[in-house]
Order: C-alpha cells, then sequence, then structure tokens
C-alpha cells in the first residue's frame, strides 16, 4: 500500500467522522487510493450531465399544448395566478402559444421542428416531462440541482460520485468540466467539493486552445526535473501531515501526481483533430473552436479513458423576450442548432462503440418556463419567465429505460398532473444507477452527516430499464 493510501485510509477514518463499522461494510478505499465500492451493482460506469444554463423552454420543445396555442394572446386563467409568485412578470399576464412547428420522433412523441437530428435519437431517450424543484431564480435552482441545497457550500454532484466511487483512471481527474457560452449564473461553485477533500473537485477543461492550464513545463524545465521537484516537494509534505495531521495535506500529494501523470496524458485525451471526418461531421465539431459540439466530443473521449463524471454547461437558454438576444423567434433557434446535433451525435456516438449502456447521458436546465408570455416593460418580444412548477429532462443510456415519456403536465403546460418528480429525486437516481445509496453516502460535517439530497429524494424506478 502506498503513502498516499496510507494516509487517505486514516484521515477518511480519523477525520471523515466515518464509522469503523460502515468502513468495512463499503470498503471505503482500495489499494489505488480511491473510493468506496458501489453499495449495488452499477448500471452506469460514467455520467456526461449536460446543463443548459438559464433554462430552456422544455414546453417548447417537447410538451406539445394544443389549447395553449388555441388561447395564445388570452388573458391567463385566474386560477392558474392565484398564490403565484414570478420572478418578473407583472400584474395579469397573457397566455403564449407554441411559436415552432412539430415533427415526430423515433418514440412516436411530437418534438420541435428545431431538432430534427435529436428526434431521431429519441428512441434510446427517456423524457421526463413533470420534473419540478423549489427554486424560480437561477443561481439558487443550479445549487439545489447539483448539491441539494439552494445556498454555496455544499459538494457538487461530481464531486459526490468522485468521494464515493474514487477513480477509473489514474491519469485523468474523476471530475471534469466544461463550459461554453459563457459562465453559469451559480459559477464555480457548481462544481465545487464543498466540505469534501478538495482533490474530488472539479477540474475545468477548454475545449479551445491550452486544454487545462499551465500544462507545458517552463522553458528549460524537463519532464525528469519536474518529477525530482514533486518528489522534494511530497517529501515535506508528508512530514508537514504527520505533525500537522491536516488531510488537505495529502490532497496536495495526490493533486500534485494527477497533475504531472497529466501532462503526460491530457494531449492525447483531447486531441479532437485524431477523430474522424465522420464523427466530426456527426457531432457538428469545429477544431480549433471552443463550443458545445468540441465539448460533447471531448466528454466521449474523456469518459472512455476512465473520467467518472463530465459536466458540461452551456448559457445562452435564458429566454425571457426582452430582446433578440433571448427572445423565442431568434435567440431560440439559434441555441436549438448549437445543440441538436452534438446531442444527437453523443447519443448515436456511446451506441456505435457500444458506451451507451454504462454511459449515463443527462440533459435538462434548473427549471422550466411559463406557458405566459413575460413582456417585460411590456416588450414586443417574445418569452417566457422562470418557472419553478415543471420543466423536462432528458436521459439515455446507464440504465435507464429508452423511448420512454414519464410524467405529464396541465392543458396549458403550468403544472404537473401525473408523476410529480423532483431534483432530489433526479440525484437519488443518478446515484443509485452509478452503484450508490443516496442515504448512505453521507460525509460528517460540523457535527452531523451530510448526504448529496440531503434529507429528500427517492429512486424512481420507473425510469429505470
Amino acid at each position: 500500500m502506498n503513502t498516499y493510501t496510507q494516509l487517505c485510509r486514516r484521515r477518511f477514518l480519523e477525520g471523515a467522522g466515518v464509522s469503523v463499522g460502515a468502513a468495512a461494510l463499503r470498503a471505503l478505499l482500495d489499494d489505488d487510493g480511491g473510493g468506496r465500492r458501489p453499495s449495488s451493482a452499477p448500471r452506469a460506469k460514467s455520467v456526461i450531465y449536460l446543463h443548459m444554463e438559464g433554462a430552456p423552454p422544455t414546453l417548447d420543445m417537447f410538451d406539445r399544448k394544443p389549447t395553449l396555442d388555441r388561447f395564445d394572446g388570452k388573458k391567463c386563467p385566474d386560477e392558474f395566478l392565484a398564490k403565484e409568485r414570478f420572478a418578473f412578470i407583472k400584474g395579469h399576464p397573457k397566455l403564449l402559444g407554441h411559436q415552432h412547428g412539430w415533427i415526430r420522433a423515433s418514440n412516436g412523441i411530437e418534438m420541435c421542428e428545431l431538432f430534427p437530428h435529436l428526434a431521431q435519437q429519441m428512441s434510446d431517450v427517456t423524457l421526463i416531462r413533470s420534473m419540478y424543484t423549489d427554486q424560480f431564480n437561477h443561481a439558487p435552482a443550479e445549487h439545489l440541482l447539483f448539491s441539494g441545497a439552494p445556498r454555496p457550500g455544499r459538494p457538487s454532484m461530481g464531486s459526490w460520485l468522485s468521494y464515493g466511487l474514487g477513480s477509473e483512471s489514474r491519469d485523468l481527474p474523476d471530475f471534469v468540466v466544461m463550459v461554453s457560452g459563457g459562465m453559469p449564473s451559480a459559477g464555480k461553485a457548481l462544481w465545487s467539493a464543498g466540505f469534501l477533500p478538495s482533490v474530488h473537485q472539479g477540474v475545468e477543461f477548454r475545449s479551445a486552445g491550452e486544454p487545462v492550464l499551465y500544462l507545458q513545463n517552463p522553458a528549460g524545465y524537463d519532464r525528469a526535473r519536474r518529477r525530482r521537484s514533486l518528489d522534494a516537494l511530497n517529501d515535506l509534505n508528508r512530514i508537514h501531515e504527520q505533525r500537522a495531521g491536516d488531510p488537505e495535506t495529502t490532497t496536495r500529494i495526490a493533486q500534485g501526481e494527477l497533475a504531472f501523470r497529466m501532462q503526460a496524458s491530457v494531449p492525447d485525451a483531447v486531441d479532437l483533430e485524431s477523430e474522424s471526418p465522420e464523427v466530426h461531421e456527426l457531432y457538428g465539431t469545429t477544431p480549433g473552436a471552443a463550443s458545445l459540439a468540441n465539448n460533447c466530443l471531448l466528454a466521449r473521449r474523456l469518459v472512455e479513458r476512465g473520467v467518472r463524471f463530465v459536466q458540461l454547461f452551456d448559457s445562452g437558454w435564458d429566454i425571457h423576450g426582452t430582446s433578440p438576444n433571448d427572445d423565442l423567434m431568434t435567440q431560440f433557434p439559434k441555441q436549438a442548432r448549437r445543440l441538436d446535433r452534438p446531442l444527437a451525435g453523443l447519443i448515436t456516438d456511446l451506441r456505435r462503440r457500444g458506451m451507451l449502456d454504462d454511459t449515463l447521458v443527462v440533459w435538462g436546465g434548473e427549471f422550466g418556463r411559463t406557458p405566459m408570455n413575460e413582456a417585460r416593460n411590456g416588450s414586443k418580444f417574445l418569452g417566457r419567465d422562470h418557472h419553478p412548477h415543471c420543466f423536462g429532462l432528458l436521459m439515455a443510456g446507464g440504465g435507464v429505460k429508452r423511448g420512454a415519456v414519464i410524467g405529464a403536465t396541465d392543458e396549458l403546460g403550468h403544472g404537473v398532473t401525473d408523476n410529480p418528480i423532483h431534483v432530489h429525486d433526479l440525484q437519488a437516481t443518478i446515484l443509485h444507477l452509478c452503484g450508490i445509496d443516496h442515504k448512505e453516502l453521507t460525509y460528517k460535517f460540523q457535527g452531523r452527516p451530510f448526504r448529496l439530497t440531503d434529507v429528500f429524494g427517492k429512486v424512481r424506478k420507473e425510469l429505470l430499464a
């Protein structure tokens, strides 16, 4: 057993508040220095989570409402406004019908015509129409979705999976993050390790330019010299750890070693130009450009090499209708073009390579959009306000059903009428698919055990294949 593993084992037992019985039951650490063993047979080895920051109008994408079209421009019924609180809508809003046509998807449902490639892949996808959340502003809703609480400070979903399962790869991080279109509202806290050891924090990759900052050694500083310097630093850190007993010293040793290995492994992992022209056409990538398409292709390459959790954030989906830059007629089609081919390509590519069965793909936003036109300050552009009561989400591969539609909303798309699924339920189900009981994956902090699902959540078996 190496020194890093010995230190990790001792610090988890002494510092993390894990009982000896629980450690024996769940086999906290193996001799490769990482992770618990799954509490059940995992269906998914890796997760690719595509988060559309700003909350896409899934009502206009996957949940056609003929009644909404019939009453387009009419005042919203009073019963839908009782005790309602909106982020921006004032007064008595008018209903807003769908602004784009519909096509038949491969699983038989109607989908927005702006997503022709994704429509062809829906027989491999489960559509949830009945998601809901407690928050109606972006940052709190994103915190709730990814950390289980609406405020920053808790570990993110990828960090929990890194802590709970350890690594499939010695040469790449457990948890990788990529951003396109701008930083999400909640910022980098969305991939923070919170109070978990910081070795479990997400590592940000870039799809253009140097993939990881400072990956190359300075001029005149070769790899052998880097190795000698790191060995000397590790010796000093081990002495400090034995004296101070600080588990973050162990983390520094682990991070330094991983960074050294990444200098050799990352250039190959992110070499998108090595992919065939057919694969680039499948994803719609532009070599050398920072894009959602490039990030989707890079996500496949990373999970192929053992990365546990890849989080893709894509901004530009906050469709309020205050200008052409955030409306249903200009911005929404633009975003659809950016998403349609890459997401469809990712699902297709994983399936062709035999990876879809054990790779879980999740797509969605932080909440939904209202069936009413926002018309903020009398705007003539068309858009929808924040709406926590219902929204759509897609899941594919990794043990979920294929071609299924789960849940339903009312005739206007205002509220859930069948099978409501809270974001805590989603978290519990994702962990279950990865072989983890969400009630058992805990970490003691400030005197009590915490978990991703807080004190809520249940595995939604209707989603499972």
